[in-house]
C-alpha cells in the first residue's frame, strides 16, 4: 500500500497576503480558492511538479499560530537556479548553502513560516 502525503496546512495571519506570496513570489499554482460562506474560506497551492500542496484559509479548525510552521522542504535539480527565481520574484532568499548532505536556501512567507530548497548532489 502507498501512503502519499498530499496536503500540508500551514497557518497564516492573511489569506490574501499568503496567497499572493506563495502563488506571486514563490510560484506555487492557485489550485483552489473557495469560500464556503463568510466564516470559511479554503486556498490550495502546489509547488511546480509536487505531489504534495500546501493550504491555508479562515475557519479551517486549526490552532496552530500563524508562522509557527519551520523546516517545510522543496527538493530540486539546481539550486542555483531555484535561488535566482526565488529572489527575481522578490522573495527574500539565503545564500546557497553547502551542507555533505545537499546544498540548501532558505526563506520565510510573510508569517515567519521556514523553508528550506534543497539540491541533493548524487541523487540517483
Amino acid at each position: 500500500m502507498d501512503w502519499k502525503l498530499e496536503l500540508v496546512n500551514i497557518p497564516v495571519s492573511d489569506v490574501d497576503r499568503a496567497k499572493e506570496f506563495y502563488a506571486d513570489k514563490v510560484g506555487f499554482h492557485v489550485d483552489h480558492d473557495h469560500r464556503v460562506n463568510d466564516q470559511i474560506r479554503f486556498v490550495q497551492l502546489t509547488p511546480p511538479g509536487s505531489a504534495c500542496s500546501i493550504a491555508f484559509g479562515t475557519g479551517l479548525g486549526s490552532d496552530a499560530a500563524p508562522g509557527s510552521v519551520k523546516g517545510m522542504q522543496m527538493v530540486v535539480s539546481d539550486i542555483q537556479a531555484a535561488r535566482a527565481e526565488l529572489a527575481g520574484r522578490g522573495v527574500e532568499v539565503s545564500e546557497v548553502q553547502e551542507f555533505p548532505w545537499g546544498h540548501f536556501v532558505f526563506f520565510n512567507d510573510p508569517d515567519g513560516n521556514g523553508w528550506a530548497v534543497q539540491y541533493i548532489p548524487n541523487r540517483g
